[in-house]
């Protein structure tokens, strides 16, 4: 072996030190990207129960509220995995405006380090909530929201992430039916459409339904390390189940699935409780009514209860095949859409004229005509245009959308099949409520749910729409 000399010596020296130096320096950046890499997940609840006297709304007669059968609540998920956090409030409501929304979130924003535009949140559409807008609901509301967001923040522990799905078809059906009828399929405009929504029960004249169901009940869950459930969020494209004493105020199907998965899938009484969630999917023309029978009677309450038990059992039994995460990305993106307001025509605008000029007991061509009258004339009044938030979140190889309207089934049976993620749900009347959203060639059929005044956006919005949630999708997917 040749002799090192002292210069020689002392180079390699000094590579060594630098080469120790730069292996601590990884190992040590290693740890500190261990240590950063934990995932929390927190849950909680609000009560959102308007005071009684608020008016019911859900259908053409809002009529006051006189008792509350069960309470409403907000309830929220957070979810941190140290680089990003990103929520979702789902709200016992028929519908909630941007307003509510808008304030709930500048409330977030000054009391918490939560993004606001990474929170999706989100109205269940239960027909036996009051109006989310009213003078003496909105500020509570939102402040509850808010105050909702904020405990689940505070309730954050380390945990694990999964979720999974599982098909329920015997609970959904398409309420929009091809008829033989044509009297069943009259519309306040003066016309006869080609499909009607809510046909009479096994009736020789339906023929066939106009769009398909979407079965399935996705489902997020969140455990804590050692295995304790602490929220679990489902969407199932089920509009709502009804059934409620008249003047009652009920969370309907979704609070009562809320209530129960716990116990189902071993929550345990706990501080913070675990914490149940329902949202509803793409259910803008999907309902609980199986058209081809007459049905029987029920009592108040019993139909949602069958329901939300046989959707609890469902994802319980799913749940036992979850695979957990301990860390997954997580991300959120959103975008804004300007769409035009569809506004009556000369013709239309005469029609009404003419309807409003009749005694209201003359004979009508709808019984809703005058009804129509009223919401064409507010669109015609009104602005020309509206902005709407759309949203998707990412959960690792999930994604979840977010559309502001009413949406018809078929939309989030396209988003699943084109998303470019693993798996993928939407959650409609989600950051606004504006409407219906048909595809435009569920307008041709015509029907309640195309009827200006129910829909107000351009008759082709679904299709933009969906190109922009698709959009985001790919932008969270390409992110490293």
């Amino acid at each position: 072996m040749l002799p090192v000399s002292g210069t020689r010596r002392q180079a390699l020296i000094g590579i060594l030190c630098v080469c120790f130096s730069l292996m601590i320096s990884s190992v040590s950046e290693a740890a500190d990207t261990s240590a950063e890499k934990v995932f929390k997940a927190g849950a909680a609840t609000s009560n959102i129960t308007p005071p009684l006297g608020e008016a019911i709304v859900g259908g053409f007669k809002p009529f006051p509220s006189e008792n509350i059968h069960d309470e409403l609540h907000a309830r929220c998920l957070v979810l941190d995995n140290g680089e990003t956090k990103i929520a979702f409030v789902i709200c016992d409501s028929l519908g909630i405006t941007d307003d509510v929304y808008q304030n709930a979130r500048k409330f977030i924003r000054q009391e918490t380090d939560l993004p606001p535009e990474n929170i999706l949140m989100a109205a269940t559409h239960t027909h036996s909530a009051t109006r989310a807008s009213s003078p003496k609901y909105h500020e509570f509301l939102s402040r509850r929201i808010a105050d909702c967001v904020r405990r689940a923040l505070e309730n954050r522990v380390p945990a694990k992430i999964g979720w999974g799905g599982i098909d329920e078809p015997s609970e959904v059906f398409n309420r929009r039916w091809f008829t033989t009828n044509p009297d069943f399929c009259k519309n306040p405009f003066g016309g006869t459409d080609t499909v009607r929504m809510n046909p009479p029960r096994g009736n020789p004249a339906l023929v066939k339904p106009a769009g398909p169901i979407d079965p399935e009940i996705s489902f997020i869950s969140v455990q804590a390390l050692d295995g304790r459930p602490l929220a679990l969020l489902a969407n199932y494209s089920l509009h709502y189940v009804g059934g409620v004493k008249k003047g009652e105020i009920s969370a309907d199907y979704f609070g009562i699935f809320s209530e129960k998965i716990g116990s189902l899938i071993g929550a345990e009484p706990d501080q913070p409780p675990f914490v149940g969630m329902l949202s509803n999917g793409t259910s803008g023309d999907i309902n609980n009514i199986n058209f081809t029978n007459p049905g029987k009677r029920m009592q108040p309450y019993e139909k949602m209860t069958q329901v939300a038990d046989l959707v609890a059992k469902r994802v319980a039994e799913a749940y036992k095949k979850v695979k957990y995460h301990t860390w997954v990305p997580i991300g959120a993106e959103s975008s804004e859409l300007t769409l035009t307001i569809r506004k009556p025509d000369a013709t239309m605008q005469a029609y009404f004229k003419k309807v409003m000029a009749q005694p209201e007991d003359a004979p009508k061509h709808h019984r809703y005509e005058r009804n129509y009258a009223g919401r064409v004339q507010r669109l015609l009044e009104g602005p020309d245009e509206m902005t709407v938030m759309l949203q998707v979140l990412r959960i690792g190889d999930l994604s979840i959308a977010a559309i502001p309207f009413e949406t018809f089934c078929e939309i989030g049976l396209e988003l699943k099949e084109k998303t470019p993620f693993d798996d993928a749900f939407t959650i409609e009347i989600a950051n606004g409520y504006n409407g219906y959203l048909p595809t435009p060639a569920q307008h041709k059929l015509g029907g309640y749910e195309t009827w200006m005044g129910t829909n107000r956006v351009q008759i082709d919005a679904s299709d933009k729409i969906v190109a922009i949630i698709l959009d985001l999708m790919s932008k969270l997917h390409n992110k490293p």
